[in-house]
């Protein structure tokens, strides 16, 4: 099973579009809404973000190993339609 995970804004309306993308797919997905952590939280988020080369733009969707960062369902897609056929 493919697992997905988002860090998101609970105000950004890119990241309300892209859970909405895979809610109406009924693909199941973890977030964590990076505004809402206070600043001891955001520290290791922050972290890991940067080990994966990106910058604070959400939202940043991890498909098991394939990150995409920002609303792009042509690339959930292709991502979703590759891990499952592994």
């Amino acid at each position: 099973m493919v697992k997905v995970f988002m860090y998101t804004l609970s105000t950004c309306p890119w990241c309300k579009k892209t859970k909405k993308w895979f809610e109406d797919r009924n693909i199941p997905f973890d977030f964590i809404d990076y505004d809402n952590l206070d600043s001891e939280e955001k520290k290791p988020v922050r972290e890991k973000i940067q080990r994966d080369n990106l910058n604070l733009s959400f939202p940043i969707i991890y498909i098991d190993d394939v990150i995409i960062q920002g609303y792009n369902p042509d690339k959930f897609e292709k991502a979703m339609v590759e891990k499952q056929r592994v």
